[in-house]
């Protein structure tokens, strides 16, 4: 049980350090970031119970989407710094990715708000 915990406890640290570098290294990040405290604090404001979740929850899918597209954005700069069209495609597709979870946010906004 002690392996247990001492695994989780250093995974944990692998997670909040890629975290951390998302923020400190990408833009992005930090822009989704503050774009999900103006989202939250409204949705607190104005909503109640498991609407106030699903915008939550939606937000924090987003921070994932960005963490995903940032990791996408660097294995293939590893691989390459020539333009390739393969490689501009996969990053593209990983961007594509986080428009569709924030689009999924102002449908969920504007669901909670209409109905």
């Amino acid at each position: 049980m002690r392996e247990f915990f001492e695994r989780t406890l250093t995974r944990t640290r692998w997670s909040w350090h890629g975290i951390r570098d998302s923020w400190v290294n990408e833009h992005s990040f930090r822009y989704w970031v503050y774009a999900n405290v103006m989202s939250g604090v409204l949705a607190i404001w104005l909503l109640e119970g498991a609407e106030v979740a699903l915008i939550l929850a939606l937000g924090v899918l987003v921070l994932a989407a960005e963490a995903f597209n940032t990791a996408m954005e660097r294995a293939v700069d590893l691989v390459t710094q020539e333009h390739h069209e393969l490689a501009g495609r996969a990053k593209d597709a990983a961007s594509g990715a986080v428009m569709l979870t924030a689009i999924a946010v102002g449908v969920a906004w504007i669901a909670v708000l209409i109905f």
